[in-house]
């Protein structure tokens, strides 16, 4: 408990990186948008047991039974809003599916309503200005475990694309579009994705119609129906971050390419905590394109984020699991190290929740549509490395209980072991893909993200439901024809072998085997 009846908002604390330089006040008079998640009616309890059954077997909730049953509650919002009231607040917006409250405040409001201390304007050595603050934040002791998370007070960059460009495409040692990629893992050939709709996350940049025409009309494909959904004022902006631009085309040139029949919709919000947590939970709970699987090839450092906004990642993750909808992450560029450079390993959050199917890579070499070799990526650290290792934040799943997840390196203390699955991911072999007019050869794990989820696509369609949260499924076909167990190679602190290992997961797809394993199709 606080001074004067108030109490902290788990989690919320944030500190300013020592290297970051204040270069100036914020504005009191100023207003932002923040968004305020509430508790659930009930719990989400039951995901993992339901998972444990086969996906056909399942008991599938429509979003609007889920919202009745797990949605916010009537009292909860009420009392958000008698908060907002007593401190001159303006709700803006209720989602009650998503547990969220909008709130319109001014800087000097938030301070005095959230107890936000610390505010001010701070810039790195590198990077963009931004509002950040320090401490922890507080709410009248009558929200005590109503509120579970508050959102948009700093605005600091929150996350990284996943993706390796090539910037010489000619001297990659191979090169590959995604349709030559999904033939070399055995992508069920029956199946195109048709009736399945695959939601991306994009934190900045945009796609160009033209060049997506021009680029799904090489492959002789159609152009996938895609739609743009703004989340927090993002918007479809291509042409104003390069190398965002390169991490949407990639994402929709993939899936597009894999899934060929799928509709996408891409869902564009801020690079913020909050812009990324409003931009899951508006595709989760999106109940007019309803997506079955989510694709991120955005992350970073798993304790660059604050608890609270680790939490509620998580409980958005696991929200989606008892929906149905398979969520693919990338699993980091920059090895076990995660690109931190405090001597110890790291692994890249969203990838790292126990919910979130974490998507590790592989350099692939591939001929006639057949693999000939494949291992670990790893270009050094100048050419990147496959994310993977131990988490510090997440405790060992039960699914992982008999994969023989090491300890982590550092601390000798079990965790959540990342990836769960990979794929093609070195740009030494990456995918020809078409940005801003100009023909790539990208990597990174962020292809492996919209690979597997054009893939679950593809299953979805088979089983004529989706195939939803699945590593209670994938972790018993560990050795099996599903998966190409890769054991050379290592991302740093971590090296591949047989079985499970973090660096690979459980390896690259078999996509036909996998198919008959999940749903007795052969595909």
């Amino acid at each position: 408990m606080t001074a004067a009846g108030r109490v902290t908002i788990p989690g919320s604390e944030r500190q300013v990186d020592p290297d970051h330089t204040r270069v100036g006040e914020v504005d009191g008079t100023s207003e932002i948008e923040l968004t305020v998640y509430l508790r659930p009616r009930a719990p989400v309890d039951w995901v993992d047991q339901e998972a444990a059954r086969p996906p056909a077997q399942r008991r599938l909730p429509s979003r609007e039974e889920w919202a009745g049953a797990h949605g916010a509650t009537d009292e909860d919002v009420a009392a958000v809003r008698a908060f907002a009231s007593e401190y001159g607040l303006t709700v803006s917006g209720v989602d009650q599916a998503r547990r969220t409250v909008s709130l319109r405040v001014t800087l000097d409001q938030a301070a005095q309503a959230f107890g936000a201390q610390g505010l001010g304007l701070f810039k790195p050595a590198s990077g963009v200005t931004y509002r950040g603050r320090q401490g922890t934040l507080t709410l009248p002791a009558g929200l005590d475990g109503v509120v579970t998370g508050v959102f948009g007070i700093d605005n600091r960059p929150q996350a990284q694309p996943r993706l390796r460009r090539h910037t010489t495409p000619a001297a990659a040692s191979a090169s590959y579009t995604p349709v030559e990629v999904a033939q070399a893992y055995d992508f069920p050939s029956a199946f195109t994705g048709k009736g399945e709709t695959v939601a991306i996350l994009e934190l900045g940049g945009g796609f160009s119609t033209t060049d997506l025409a021009t680029y799904f009309q090489s492959l002789s494909l159609a152009t996938p129906t895609i739609t743009a959904v703004s989340v927090d004022g993002g918007i479809n902006s291509p042409g104003t971050d390069t190398n965002a631009d390169g991490e949407v085309m990639l994402d929709i040139e993939v899936v597009g390419a894999v899934a060929p029949d799928a509709s996408i919709a891409v869902y564009f919000a801020p690079n913020t905590d909050q812009g990324f947590l409003d931009a899951l939970s508006t595709a989760v709970h999106d109940s007019t394109n309803k997506p079955s699987v989510v694709s991120i090839s955005w992350g970073q450092s798993e304790d660059s984020w604050t608890a609270q906004a680790r939490t509620q990642m998580e409980q958005t993750l696991t929200d989606a699991a008892s929906l149905g909808v398979t969520v693919t992450v990338a699993a980091g560029d920059n090895g076990s190290a995660d690109g931190v450079t405090d001597g110890q390993q790291h692994v890249d959050f969203p990838a790292s929740a126990p919910h979130a199917l974490a998507c590790g890579g592989t350099s692939l070499q591939a001929a006639n549509g057949q693999i000939t070799s494949e291992s670990v990526w790893n270009d050094g650290s100048g050419g990147g490395a496959t994310g993977g290792g131990v988490s510090r934040q997440f405790a060992l799943p039960s699914y992982q209980s008999a994969a023989q997840v090491p300890d982590n390196v550092d601390s000798n203390a079990t965790g959540r072991g990342v990836p769960d699955v990979a794929g093609n991911a070195d740009p030494q072999t990456g995918y020809q893909i078409l940005v801003d007019g100009n023909q790539e050869t990208i990597g990174g794990t962020s292809a492996v993200a919209p690979l597997w989820a054009g893939l679950i696509a593809r299953l979805n369609q088979s089983l004529g439901k989706p195939v939803g949260f699945l590593q209670p499924q994938l972790y018993p076909l560990l050795g099996s024809a599903a998966f190409h167990d890769i054991t050379s190679g290592n991302n740093g602190s971590y090296s591949a072998g047989p079985g499970w290992d973090a660096c690979t997961g459980l390896g690259s797809p078999d996509g036909s085997a996998l198919n008959t394993q999940l749903t007795g199709s052969s595909g």
